[in-house]
């Protein structure tokens, strides 16, 4: 308990937070602070402290999806953004020495579980993706992008609608790869299609999605049929390491999270080689801050199994060697967040529905997922990187001038 209420103490300075023990004792935590909510905490037996101590994230999040802790004065949104927001990323410590050799500790014991082969990568894909796919369509847009939209006004994004903002990340990308018409066109980890429809409507290009999912595969084929664009959008059930042929571009959004570490070099390695040569690729990807680390417990266990967030060092250290040529490299730091408080909105509007599918259990587990997801792109280490490629230095402009000019005319469509 005091071990408990002292690791505590320290998180939350600002914003007040009461605990109560299942014995009914309380105690209490920071200071009333208007730019902090004050929130409550119950905990309905008494083994949830020890849990949380014992693992913080794992314990909280378990305790949280039995129904064992009850949140008042708001939700699991709330809670896990006053926590993150009184430690942000920027206001830690420089990463020490002992912070490194336990860095690569937990690297060793997750190298195996982070391998990746073939029938586990598919395994792992049906775990997340493979959901009922009337849960996606209740929190999604309609276009189901399930990955980082993008707000280009950045101080009205509460006038944004999710569906505007992905559009223009798709745009965004679309821009990036400077499409022409006629151009083949490869989607790796093409979801329900989304990406590769929009490509082809808007930049008249052929696109072959491929995926792990069947269930997103279904969708994607059924999507390509009823626009009437089959022949020049398909979608297929493969690996990347399976692919043959060759593409003038390659896109890749929210997969490289899958590919696993041990296998970056064969990844880029197998683009490059599907690639034209005058062809460029863009990776979409959730990328941590402060080099590499590993996968939380949580994550693993309930969300992505086998999936791990890359530093832009391990990224780039894996493309090194593969005479594929970093041609350009942004960073977008807040959009996820902004993304996924919309998702969790509408994922608590469709509670009802949510339960019916699943159960409550299942909601919590959901909600919990989602409120870690936004305030670690807000508060804590992660961001999205996009990282365009090329195989040769003059495929593209020498400017980024071309970028805005498509990204312009596109949003116009």
């Amino acid at each position: 308990m005091r071990l408990f209420e002292r690791v505590l103490g320290r998180l939350v300075t600002r914003g007040q937070l009461t605990v109560t023990y299942a014995n009914g004792r309380r105690f209490v935590v920071g200071q009333p602070d208007p730019a902090f909510p004050d929130l409550a905490l119950r905990f309905h037996d008494g083994r949830v402290p020890f849990d949380i101590v014992r693992d913080p994230r794992l314990g909280m999040a378990e305790a949280w999806i039995d129904g064992r802790i009850a949140i008042e004065g708001g939700g699991i949104l709330e809670f896990i953004s006053l926590i993150r927001a009184n430690t942000p990323w920027e206001s830690g410590r420089s990463i020490d020495a002992k912070t490194l050799l336990a860095r690569s500790m937990g690297s060793v014991r997750q190298k195996l579980w982070r391998a990746n082969h073939k029938a586990r990568s598919k395994a792992n894909v049906a775990h997340h993706y493979d959901l009922s796919g009337a849960l996606y369509a209740l929190f999604l847009d309609r276009d189901r992008q399930y990955s980082c939209a993008y707000f280009p006004d950045g101080d009205n994004e509460a006038g944004i609608s999710l569906e505007q903002a992905q559009e223009d990340k798709k745009a965004h990308i679309a821009a990036k790869l400077r499409l022409e018409p006629g151009m083949k066109v490869l989607d790796i980890g093409c979801g329900w299609g989304g990406m590769a429809l929009y490509l082809h409507r808007t930049c008249g290009v052929d696109v072959t999605g491929i995926t792990l999912s069947e269930e997103q595969l279904k969708v994607a084929r059924q999507r390509a049929v009823d626009a009437g664009v089959a022949d020049h959008v398909r979608f297929e059930l493969i690996d990347y390491r399976d692919m043959t042929g060759a593409f003038d571009r390659i896109v890749s959004v929210g997969m490289f999270e899958h590919v696993g570490t041990a296998h970056y070099r064969s990844f880029f390695s197998k683009c490059r080689d599907l690639l034209t040569p005058q062809g460029v690729m863009l990776v979409h990807t959730i990328g941590r801050m402060g080099g590499p680390g590993v996968t939380d417990a949580f994550t693993q266990k309930y969300i992505f199994p086998g999936g791990y967030i890359p530093a832009l060092s391990e990224m780039i250290a894996g493309s090194e060697g593969t005479r594929l040529m970093v041609t350009d490299v942004e960073v977008l730091r807040l959009h996820y967040g902004l993304t996924i408080r919309q998702w969790y909105k509408r994922t608590m509007a469709h509670r009802a529905e949510i339960v019916a599918l699943y159960d409550e259990r299942f909601f919590r587990l959901w909600t919990f997922y989602l409120a870690g997801a936004a305030t670690v792109f807000e508060h804590g280490g992660m961001v999205n990187y996009q990282v365009q490629y090329a195989r040769d230095r003059r495929a593209l402009p020498i400017t980024r001038d071309y970028m805005l000019e498509a990204e312009a005319a596109l949003a116009g469509r």
